[in-house]
């Protein structure tokens, strides 16, 4: 078994041997423990889990438009990545201009009601082609605030200008690589409780060069570890592969601290099904030929080669 997905494949073991049930922000439930901490060695494959299968499109497409300084899941909805809907759909549902049917605790209500889910997606499909195509629409109820693309990439301060993080960590990897400043945060405690749609959950990373490779630890406050994590660690692998390209370094570790590690009350049975699975061997990545820049990035410039998986393995999300 590869060391990088059997320290995923711990961590939820202990959550289900040693989680506390705790209630959360969506009134789901969960176990969970704090503090944890998972490894990963970029040269032993690309840490994108095997024992179900996850959409790697959706991981690349989404760190694009982060790295774009996107806010809009337009963007995303272009590239047949719906991974955000329910925070934007939340907002529209819940404001004085919608007069649908009542969209209340959506998620839940549609997978207990087959009725209410057929409805919640006809509302759902119409709001993503009201996006697509109206652009008034998109710019008000598309856009989901000062969420991870504003924060990388136009940092507000006080004086009212805009920090660009991302190019400036980069600037700084190349120019002085020993540095221990190589951090973007996205946690802003004056835009987290007005202009956000969801207050990020991975708040914090750092990058650390060594021995001419290029690592990176990434400080997350709230991690969902059966639906999120897999595509965080995924995300965050990648980020760190595309700049170790860009300033002419090889890939390190990727190290992933946990605040609130945990498995949500209807997310159990899945779980155990994961861990009974075997993991196959994990993929390799490579890019296309003349890329330079991750600010010149496309979705088609990444590769994700000899990728196995068992099947996936469905679970509600909870907003």
């Amino acid at each position: 078994m590869s060391k990088n997905e059997q320290a995923y494949l711990e961590l939820c073991q202990s959550i289900i041997n040693n989680g506390v049930t705790k209630g959360d922000r969506t009134g789901t439930g969960t176990y969970s423990i704090f503090g944890a901490q998972m490894r990963f060695d970029l040269n032993e494959g690309f840490p994108l889990l095997t024992t179900k299968k996850v959409n790697f499109n959706l991981i690349a497409s989404e760190l694009i438009w982060f790295i774009r300084g996107d806010t809009n899941i337009r963007f995303l909805l272009e590239h047949n990545n719906n991974i955000w809907n329910e925070w934007a759909f939340k907002r529209w549902v819940e404001s004085e201009a919608y007069s649908g049917p009542d969209m209340t605790d959506f998620g839940n209500r549609a997978l207990r009601d087959p009725e209410f889910n057929r409805l919640y997606q006809d509302e759902m499909e119409q709001f993503k082609q009201r996006i697509l195509t109206d652009d008034d629409f998109a710019k008000q109820y598309g856009d989901l605030g000062a969420v991870y693309g504003s924060q990388w990439r136009a940092w507000q301060t006080s004086k009212g200008e805009t920090i660009d993080q991302l190019k400036d960590v980069i600037q700084s990897i190349k120019q002085n690589p020993d540095s221990r400043r190589h951090i973007v945060t996205a946690w802003n405690p004056e835009d987290v409780p007005a202009n956000m749609a969801l207050p990020p959950c991975h708040t914090l990373f750092q990058f650390y060069v060594a021995e001419g490779k290029l690592s990176c630890q990434l400080y997350q406050r709230s991690a969902d570890v059966f639906l999120g994590v897999p595509f965080n660690i995924a995300s965050y692998a990648l980020l760190t592969h595309l700049i170790a390209h860009e300033c002419d370094l090889q890939v390190g570790e990727f190290v992933h601290t946990l605040g609130d590690a945990h498995i949500y009350s209807n997310h159990i049975e899945q779980v155990h099904t994961q861990l009974s699975r075997t993991p196959l061997p994990l993929p390799t990545l490579s890019f296309k030929e003349g890329f330079t820049s991750i600010f010149d990035l496309n979705v088609e410039d990444i590769r994700l080669e000899n990728y196995q998986s068992h099947s996936a393995i469905k679970a509600p999300i909870a907003v």
